[in-house]
């Protein structure tokens, strides 16, 4: 299978935004349904449904109202690259999201997770740097809820996502 051009997802992102949620690039399945974590298998909406208190059956549609509602913004650190397949392993010629761009629309960002090993590795690599970073926000780093990587269950991941639980709004 040849390398293709792929151009991510816009970013999903409140006004009032306290965490921002990065993946490297969407899988196949996600750019087909221009969704983000469009996959079945993908653990991330099960594990935001926990963190924020909604069901991961609903519709994308309130999900996303239900994440922007907590203050949670979705994107991806790459917004362009060559690749074969779904796997972040893959990706070649990355081209990076505008960053600057993107911190000063979000004056109220606390923190930014990734999701996995690939989407922190781009930031650090091409973000960090170009000290476009605000002070004062928490990078953390999350493990993968791909399918792909299966190491741990959904409880294990469960448990190092809580750490975002105190940046989260309207959670009790």
């Amino acid at each position: 299978m040849a390398d293709e051009a792929i151009t991510g997802l816009a970013a999903l992102s409140p006004p009032q935004a306290r965490v921002l949620l990065l993946g490297s690039m969407p899988g196949a399945a996600s750019l087909a349904q221009q969704q983000y974590y469009a996959h079945p298998r993908n653990l991330f909406w099960p594990i935001m449904a926990e963190l924020a208190g909604f069901s991961a059956n609903l519709p994308y549609p309130e999900k996303v109202r239900a994440l922007n509602a907590s203050g949670i913004a979705l994107w991806d650190v790459i917004a362009s690259c060559q690749r074969a397949g779904s796997l972040d392993s893959a990706i070649r010629d990355e081209q990076v999201n505008d960053f600057a761009g993107f911190f000063a629309s979000q004056p109220n960002l606390a923190a930014i997770g990734f999701n996995g090993g690939k989407a922190w590795q781009s930031f650090k690599r091409h973000v960090l740097p170009l000290q476009i970073v605000p002070a004062g926000i928490k990078l953390i780093t999350l493990p993968s809820t791909s399918p792909a990587h299966a190491a741990l269950d959904f409880n294990a991941k469960l448990q190092q996502w809580q750490q975002l639980r105190p940046f989260l709004l309207n959670i009790n």
